[in-house]
């Protein structure tokens, strides 16, 4: 489905996307000196992470819908007629986070860390293209007295499942739960790890209920990569808790 656009020309998702970078950036220069990085290094992420990201996001996509830019390739540019995929933004957004990392010397993990919240928090706001472009909805809604936002989406003449907004509630918990808890991990690493762990299990179960997955053969791609994600999260949490358990949390101002 293609963009909607506001005065004819202005892509919403588009939008919002910027909109969720822009807050990123920001929240990611207010936690360099706390978290002990260098100056302005949340501006060299931002041109390492974003670029990455969006092919990323678009890569990801193409690979589960192959068939359909198969016959003209080239469509693959045309990034406007919509195909990005949050967990191919994920994963570009790490190779270019680890990039920028590896050039600037710094940890990645730290680097991680202090994107953690502002992933999640973007992630929240970019699910409303979703609304306004009538996608990644779940299941028909029969009961009545269930057809109304937000319970439920009314598209395509139908009322169905509005899986957007529950996975935006639920981004957002997470972006509360990390801001509350960027102070009290005790390793680097830690943070972005119940990013993996809060994300995963909340998309496992949300995307169970979507009719758009993508899908390799009978497996919906992305439940499965979520509940890997999410178990292999709490494992290393669990292990890394009994590891530095006693210790005081980390960030500690100057250390890199």
């Amino acid at each position: 489905m293609q963009d909607r656009l506001l005065f004819g020309f202005l892509s919403i998702y588009g939008m919002l996307i910027a909109l969720a970078i822009a807050l990123g950036v920001f929240w990611c220069s207010r936690q360099e000196k706390p978290m002990g990085l260098p100056k302005e290094i949340s501006i060299d992420f931002a041109l390492w992470a974003v670029p990455a990201a969006i092919i990323g996001a678009r890569l990801y996509y193409v690979a589960f819908q192959w068939p359909l830019y198969a016959p003209d390739p080239l469509r693959i540019l045309y990034v406007w007629e919509g195909g990005l995929a949050i967990y191919g933004g994920v994963i570009g957004g790490a190779v270019g986070a680890f990039l920028c990392a590896r050039r600037k010397r710094v940890p990645f993990a730290a680097l991680a860390d202090m994107v953690a919240p502002a992933l999640i928090l973007g992630q929240a706001i970019g699910r409303w293209g979703n609304f306004f472009n009538g996608e990644a909805y779940g299941y028909a809604v029969e009961n009545p007295a269930l057809q109304f936002f937000p319970v439920a989406v009314f598209t395509d003449g139908v009322w169905h499942m509005a899986t957007f907004f529950y996975e935006s509630v639920w981004d957002f918990a997470g972006f509360l739960l990390l801001f509350f808890l960027r102070k009290k991990t005790t390793a680097r690493g830690n943070l972005f790890l119940l990013y993996l762990l809060w994300y995963g299990l909340g998309r496992a179960v949300i995307e169970g209920l979507r009719t758009d997955s993508l899908m390799w053969g009978s497996v919906r791609v992305s439940q499965a990569l979520s509940a890997v994600l999410c178990v292999a999260s709490a494992v290393v949490l669990l292990i890394r808790h009994r590891r530095h358990a006693g210790e005081k949390p980390y960030p500690l101002t100057g250390q890199v």
